[in-house]
């Protein structure tokens, strides 16, 4: 009777399991086929989108933007089963720099929703903007609402148009942190701190160890706010030919909570709802009639108002000028242009991490690769590991050894993990609101045996062979002798990072001591100090690449490959990954998880900036 049961058992299990297996893959081909589908539509890789005369680019900021687009985006989300879409920073700057040589894109209609984006990646999409503006070509903005970063970039347009019911949000920037001593103290956890010799803005360990920030993190954090909030105003100030004295002003007063006090402000040039905004662009674009057609629409006539989207105009042809003198990009000479992204650590990362194995080996592959004659390195990270920094900063050497240019490109963060793997480059720019240095170093080791204890009733005994070969135990403080062999780990590692910066920028090493102790810079800061060589984005680290290598006609290779977007899905979907599932569930809670499980993942000594900063 048993084996019978137990045979019904199986099966069912079997029929179960299959059953499991069949919904996955049915999930995956209709995603493929939804894929294949948007790709086909969107520009995701597919097919050449033709544009057709007096078309109007249209520009919805509404996604979240990452650094590096995908050229195959595969945009599924498997929590909500909904497409998901982002915007590609290199996407955008390239995209638009084509249009502004396009005769038949007569302009931009810039539609601002809710996005949100740190201050350097920030002020790259508002200088795209400004340059395609330069041309001589229009942009006409349009919000439903504005948010303190969707004006910025509404700011640098012809005409900006705000919904009458719409919210006009004017502020001033703020940056928060979250303390989390008075909850450790109430569970009875410790959390035992060392940090490099003097790092006292080495701030990524107050939140364990104070209630609220000390005197030097306040003062950083002051420095470079207020440099991201000048460059801002700034540009508006000249964009809207409004003082920066009355922008402050009107951020002090909050008296745009009521929208006509923002136009009466010239701030906004109208009140319009959207179908008003169409009309403009058909005024704009010579076209009287009352329809609008896309780019893909194959029966449009002369008299319709023709819009293409940003992912569709990705994939358009534009007609060389010099067909005949044209090489192809695989013959050409490159640049390398390697992705640094995200948190670092040790092993292999994925597209928005820096695993040093990963970028290590896209180091190690443009440098034997006889077709780069110069290296760019992109990064965008706030830091992490402290032995993951320096394998990859050893990759950096090598190039340098091997008589190939290195030029940084610094994004929104390249802070202290994040500078350690620059610091050796031959020329290093950032952006004026790039936030870098936090030349610094800490460790963290929980002691949890009150709240193991007092808490939860448990309590741990062992048998050690030698006296401190319980010296990682979270369950234990550490005695005085531990402390100290900690202290000296970390103060070693603190040496070599700014032997590393003395020897690479060629400053003197007490010197890189009074700039590092864990400060944080501003771009703009940063040049005034020697951590960087020049303000400048991306573009110009590739053309100064180019000029260092004596080059005048090449492509570019990105690296490292971007992974697969299938074989994320699947992931995603057998459960090996949880990050989206858990994004749509805590919603804005999602950051403060982020920040807990990164703590909980730390490894070793850590080089790392002790907050992300979002301009919203």
């Amino acid at each position: 009777m048993n084996f019978w049961k137990t045979l019904l058992a199986s099966l069912i299990g079997s029929f179960v399991a299959f059953g499991l297996v069949m919904l996955i893959f049915i999930l995956i081909v209709v995603a493929a086929i939804g894929g294949a589908m948007s790709s086909a539509t969107s520009g995701g890789g597919g097919a050449a989108v033709s544009v057709k005369e007096n078309s109007v680019l249209h520009i919805e900021m509404d996604s979240p933007i990452v650094e590096r687009g995908n050229e195959n985006e595969f945009n599924f989300n498997p929590a909500t089963f909904e497409s998901e879409t982002s915007i590609g920073l290199n996407h955008f700057v390239k995209d638009l720099e084509k249009a502004k040589g396009d005769d038949r894109i007569k302009g931009i209609f810039l539609e601002v929703k809710n996005f949100s984006c740190a201050p350097s990646t920030l002020l790259d999409l508002h200088n795209a903007l400004e340059a395609f503006k330069s041309s001589g070509k229009w942009i006409v903005a349009y919000g439903e609402n504005y948010t303190q970063g969707g004006y910025y970039l509404a700011s640098v347009a012809d005409e900006v148009h705000l919904n009458p019911e719409g919210m006009f949000d004017w502020r001033g920037l703020n940056a928060e942190s979250i303390f989390f001593k008075k909850m450790l103290d109430k569970l009875g956890i410790e959390a035992q701190i060392i940090r490099g010799p003097d790092n006292k803005f080495k701030s990524a360990v107050e939140p364990f160890m104070l209630e609220s920030m000390s005197d030097a993190n306040r003062q950083q954090l002051k420095t470079f706010i207020d440099d991201i909030w000048n460059v801002m105003l700034g540009h508006i100030s000249a964009s809207r030919n409004v003082t920066i004295n009355e922008l402050n002003a009107y951020a002090d007063s909050l008296v745009f909570i009521q929208n006509e006090k923002a136009l009466n402000a010239k701030l906004l040039d109208a009140l319009s709802y959207q179908d008003q905004v169409m009309d403009i662009l058909k005024e704009r674009s010579g076209v009287a009639s009352d329809s609008t057609t896309t780019a893909r629409d194959e029966n449009s006539s002369d008299s319709k108002l023709r819009m293409v989207s940003l992912s569709d105009y990705h994939n358009a042809k534009v007609k060389r000028t010099n067909e005949d003198e044209s090489t192809p990009d695989f013959k050409k000479e490159k640049i390398a242009v390697v992705y640094a992204v995200g948190d670092i650590m040790s092993g292999e990362g994925d597209d928005q991490t820096i695993g040093s194995d990963r970028i290590a080996k896209a180091l190690r592959d443009a440098r034997e690769d006889e077709k780069v004659k110069a290296i760019v390195l992109r990064v965008n990270s706030p830091g992490g590991s402290a032995l993951a920094s320096e394998v990859i900063w050893r990759e950096t050497q090598l190039i340098k050894e091997s008589g190939k240019p290195l030029v940084v490109s610094m994004g929104d963060y390249a802070a202290s993990g994040g500078y350690y793997i620059a610091c050796s480059a031959d020329k290093i720019f950032a952006n004026p609101n790039t936030i870098t240095g936090s030349i610094g170093v800490f460790g963290i080791v929980p002691n949890m045996q009150k709240f193991w204890d007092e808490k939860v009733g448990i309590t741990f005994d062992r048998y050690e062979t030698n006296p401190h070969a319980d010296m990682i135990s979270t369950n234990k403080p550490l005695d005085q002798k531990e402390m100290e062999a900690f202290q000296t780990m970390v103060t070693d590692i603190y040496d070599s990072f700014i032997t590393h910066v003395s020897e690479g920028r060629g400053i003197e090493k007490a010197t890189v001591d009074s700039l590092g102790q864990g400060r944080v810079w501003s771009g703009e800061d940063a040049l005034a100090i020697g951590l960087v060589d020049e303000l400048g984005n991306l573009q110009d680290a590739i053309e100064a690449a180019a000029e260092m290598a004596q080059l005048t006609d090449y492509a570019t290779r990105e690296l490292p490959e971007l992974i697969d977007p299938f074989k994320e899905l699947i992931n995603d979907l057998m459960g090996q990954k949880q990050t989206a599932i858990l994004k749509s569930s805590l919603g804005e809670n999602f950051t403060l998880y982020q920040f807990i499980d990164y703590v909980a993942k730390m490894k070793g000594v850590q080089a790392r900036l002790p907050f992300i900063i979002k301009i919203e």
